[in-house]
């Protein structure tokens, strides 16, 4: 039996996070991933200030530094046209605003910086290979039941936190093995190096084209030398993978809905993936006694707020706040950390639900969301994101 401080299983952004926001409390983790190695996955994200604050008081501002890029603006284009109808303000304006960064990055860029404060925290221990299949409680504590390789194990901690994502096993224990909502919509993702793309491409700039039934969003990731490229369609197919490799002739097909700029940009870059979008209703009930959820296991969205990883970083945060306030009582802290995370992700939930809609209007609803869009301006439309972006733990 191994037994250290609190349990998480899932060494996800959500799971790495918690455990360098416990550790820095003083509070010793014991993070366990299934996987026999992390490997590098996924493409960019987006951070708002409510994220970046976080990750900058755990103090890795500069380890993050060499790989982000700090977008200047938000653009939305018509995808109809290809017409500009607003930009909202980030760079300067946001620092000023909320007191924090606005930054885009590769996914695995950010988790390679948490693996390496991991890594070099000692009151962290990281074991990989190890499937947290069950748990049970006892006078000490919470007691999980580990699948190692085949093997059985059984870890002891003060608490167990469930970070293993959409289909989280431990949400599944708690009583909730519901499968996810589809959204009838696929995201077809790429990142295109620098060189296959025009140098507009590389613009320190959040591009968001808003189409019929589709949406795409590009941005350029490790310090400009790739674009990240998300194009969202109505689609009903339907996997549980990550990464599912494009048939580029499908894609090509596709592509001749949108706009010639828009369509050049997709056609230049290859290697494209796509997986199901889909998320849950959102949940009052995340744990049970000294089990608690974070991250998707807990609150999966569809990216359409592009909050999917700002909630997981924000639960960690307050996670070790809850937990180091009262240690002698973990059940209480969790339940506390539960009850403010509970109300705030779900409003995101809804909110990223009703972009989906707003998103993917055809016309002549279109004309008319553009033209309203246009009429309120980039500083009014940023306004409306005060209550995300100004949150702090």
């Amino acid at each position: 039996m191994a037994s250290d401080g609190i349990l998480i299983a899932g060494a996800g952004i959500g799971g790495l996070t918690a455990a360098l926001a416990l550790a820095q409390r003083g509070i010793g983790v014991t993070l366990l991933d299934q996987a026999e190695k992390l490997e590098e996955a996924g493409a960019g994200i987006q951070l708002s200030p409510n994220a970046t604050r976080v990750l900058i008081a755990l103090g890795l501002a500069d380890r993050l530094e060499p790989a982000i890029v700090e977008p200047a603006a938000i653009r939305l284009r018509s995808g109809h046209s290809g017409r500009e109808i607003a930009t909202l303000p980030l760079g300067a304006t946001m620092l000023a605003r909320y007191g924090a960064p606005y930054w885009v990055i590769h996914r695995a860029d950010l988790q390679k910086v948490l693996l390496e404060a991991v890594a070099a925290e000692p009151r962290i221990a990281l074991t990989l290979g190890a499937k947290v299949d069950d748990f049970t409680f006892d006078a000490a504590g919470v007691r999980a039941r580990v699948n190692c390789g085949g093997a059985a194990a059984e870890y002891r901690g003060a608490a167990l936190i469930g970070a293993d994502g959409l289909r989280s096993t431990i949400r599944a224990r708690l009583g909730d093995s519901k499968s996810p909502r589809l959204a009838d919509r696929s995201a077809w993702r790429t990142v295109a190096p620098a060189e296959v793309v025009q140098p507009q491409y590389l613009e320190p700039v959040v591009n968001l084209w808003l189409g019929a039934g589709w949406h795409l969003v590009h941005y350029p990731v490790r310090a400009k030398a790739a674009v990240n490229i998300v194009w969202v369609i109505r689609d009903r197919w339907e996997s549980i993978a990550w990464t599912t490799e494009v048939d580029r002739s499908d894609l090509l097909a596709r592509s001749s809905q949108l706009p010639r700029e828009a369509r050049s940009f997709v056609q230049a870059a290859g290697g494209w993936q796509k997986w199901t979008l889909c998320d849950r209703a959102p949940s009052w009930s995340w744990g049970n006694g000294l089990v608690s959820l974070i991250g998707d296991a807990a609150h999966p969205m569809l990216p359409f707020l592009a909050q999917g990883a700002a909630m997981a970083i924000e639960d960690a945060a307050v996670l070790a706040r809850e937990l180091s306030r009262s240690p002698v009582d973990p059940a209480g802290s969790l339940r506390r950390y539960e009850q403010p995370r509970q109300t705030r992700t779900a409003r995101i939930q809804r909110a990223a639900r009703r972009n989906d809609f707003t998103y993917h209007l055809r016309e002549p609803a279109a004309s008319i969301r553009d033209t309203i869009l246009r009429a309120l301006g980039g500083e009014r439309l940023l306004a409306q994101h005060d209550w995300i972006y100004q949150w702090r733990p």
